[in-house]
């Protein structure tokens, strides 16, 4: 199911064009446009899911997956070994922007804590 007013349910179906840098049918990847750290990707299932609190019992496996994937890709980056963060944000106070749930796989320097 995607939604039409959706950014990344229209990077999905390729009627926005991204840099796909994994795409397994279930989930996608991309580098995020507006980086904040020298790798900065994005995992996000083809399937809109507007926020982390629609997730259901059912969607437990492919959660499960995106963390598979963002390790995966920090991997290929070369990031892995130094240390990365991957980041879910969730409505607005959260810091989501867009309304499709997506993970933020952060890394290439060191980050702070607590985060922004």
């Amino acid at each position: 199911m995607s939604t039409p007013d959706c950014l990344f349910c229209k990077v999905s179906s390729g009627d926005i064009p991204a840099e796909k840098v994994h795409d397994d049918g279930e989930l996608f990847a991309i580098k995020d446009i507006n980086p904040a750290a020298p790798t900065h990707v994005l995992v996000i299932p083809h399937r809109h899911i507007e926020t982390i609190l629609d997730l259901g019992p059912d969607d437990e496996k492919m959660v499960g997956k995106m963390y598979t994937v963002a390790k995966n890709l920090a991997q290929e980056a070369g990031i892995a070994d130094d240390g990365y963060r991957v980041v879910a944000n969730c409505n607005r106070d959260g810091g989501q922007s867009v309304y499709h749930i997506h993970f933020h796989v952060l890394g290439g320097r060191r980050f702070g804590w607590p985060p922004g």
